[in-house]
């Protein structure tokens, strides 16, 4: 259901709520302890996810949005939206994976830094699926922000030999986040599903998904599973991730998706003053300088595609005054 009245000031609040759980999380996820693996707890948290997102669910239906629930579909429209449902659940359940094993062997500084090259992947499938060009502007700042990952990547050495494969595991995050973002974005233009509705589902499929794999993968898989359930650092992960969901959501539907992303992308600086007072982490030279370009040309990718997008109506808009 729209907002008749979005203020600005809540919006911006809200952006700034995410930034601190994003800034958070990397911390509580290498907070668990030492003998929970990176699977169980990824498969504990996105149960926690579960158990918060169900009351939030059911309060959405009660108060009379139907969302998906209100419409028939057809049998090819439900076959559509049951394996979308699926792929994206699987990616985003393989998301929470890598994270979690991401940040705790590349580090919280690193791995934080290297999610944020989601707008890499962003305007990679935008070029590839949607035909849309990019401008040398953006081009040269995608440059730069692919070689401050790769400086990142290598330790501050720029050498080929030094880069590290969890760094690369980190980038996985932001592919598959963007993929799925890039099929969620496209279901939620065909139905009146609703993103509680799509949150709700992405975290209990995901839930489903990394059940499975640890079935499978590890031998006592599912006892070691459902004892992390029990660990107190995954709730607390769980509800702090879901938290970020719902801040976001909140945030956008009173700001612009663009400002609430300038707002919450230095995120990762907190992550590396956190991981120094609670991990007893060092942070190094290279680590800041990287973090403080990733930033900059994030923020350059924002302002050149906002001009672009102000130009674009600009056109369309003198386009439809010479028609008239």
């Amino acid at each position: 259901m729209p907002l008749t009245s979005p203020s600005v000031g809540k919006g911006i609040a809200l952006s700034l709520v995410s930034l601190a759980l994003l800034g958070m999380m990397p911390i509580i996820t290498n907070l668990r302890p030492s003998d929970v693996g990176a699977l169980s707890f990824a498969f504990a948290l996105s149960a926690w996810q579960v158990i918060f997102a169900l009351p939030v669910f059911g309060l959405e239906l009660k108060s009379g949005t139907k969302g998906i629930f209100g419409i028939d579909l057809s049998r090819r429209e439900r076959r559509r939206m049951i394996t979308v449902a699926l792929l994206t659940g699987g990616l985003f359940g393989l998301s929470t994976y890598l994270y979690v094993l991401g940040v705790e062997k590349a580090g919280a500084v690193n791995a934080a830094i290297a999610i944020q090259a989601y707008p890499l992947f962003a305007i990679l499938w935008e070029s590839l699926f949607l035909k849309r060009r990019k401008s040398s502007l953006e081009l040269t700042l995608t440059a730069v922000l692919i070689a401050a990952l790769y400086y990142l990547g290598t330790g501050g050495t720029f050498r080929m030999s030094g880069v590290s494969p969890w760094f690369l595991v980190s980038l996985g995050v932001p592919l598959l986040w963007s993929i799925a973002h890039v099929i969620i974005k496209e279901e939620l233009g065909r139905t009146p599903i609703t993103p509680i509705q799509v949150t709700f589902f992405r975290v209990a499929i995901s839930t489903i998904f990394l059940f499975v794999v640890l079935a499978v993968a590890v031998p006592t898989g599912i006892e070691t599973g459902v004892g992390a359930i029990f660990q107190t650092i995954s709730a607390i992960m769980g509800l702090v991730y879901f938290l970020e969901l719902i801040a976001w959501f909140y945030a956008v539907r009173h700001i612009d998706v663009s400002l609430a992303s300038s707002i919450t992308t230095p995120w990762p600086a907190l992550t590396m003053v956190l991981a120094f007072a609670f991990l007893g982490d060092v942070i190094e030279f290279f680590q800041i300088a990287a973090l403080l370009v990733v930033v900059a040309c994030i923020y350059g990718l924002t302002l050149a595609g906002l001009r672009k997008a102000n130009f674009t109506t600009t056109q369309q808009r003198e386009h439809s005054s010479n028609q008239a």
